[in-house]
């Protein structure tokens, strides 16, 4: 039977779970909700990577992320900071939809599943 390992572990939700060398992000969301979409954009992927280093992994071995995204309008401003962050050879499986955001001021969070490295 393979284990499964939880990682900041909350009433909720896990941050991270890890489960035959795959690992699960919780959805990820900007550091600074009142910022503009670009700043939200990659302080969200900052925290990302941070979680992804703490499971054992890294930008390079994300198999897929789910973009939620608040309103299309920003669609493009989003693709910009997303496209320069995920390294040239290695974009996972993604998907991107409007939605309702848990707070009003948030404009953009990831879900992401990686591979350990």
């Amino acid at each position: 039977m393979s284990s499964i390992e939880r990682l900041e572990v909350g009433q909720r939700m896990s941050r991270i779970v890890k489960h035959n060398g795959t690992i699960y992000l919780c959805g990820q969301v900007a550091a600074d909700a009142n910022a503009g979409i670009a700043e939200q954009t990659q302080t969200m992927l900052d925290k990302v990577e941070v979680l992804l280093a703490q499971a054992g992994s890294d930008k390079e071995h994300i198999l897929s992320a789910t973009v939620y995204i608040r309103d299309m309008k920003d669609f493009a401003a989003m693709n910009a900071v997303w496209d320069a962050w995920v390294p040239e050879g290695h974009a996972p499986a993604r998907a991107c939809v409007e939605a309702r955001m848990a707070r009003p001021e948030l404009l953009v969070e990831v879900s992401v599943v990686a591979a350990e490295k």
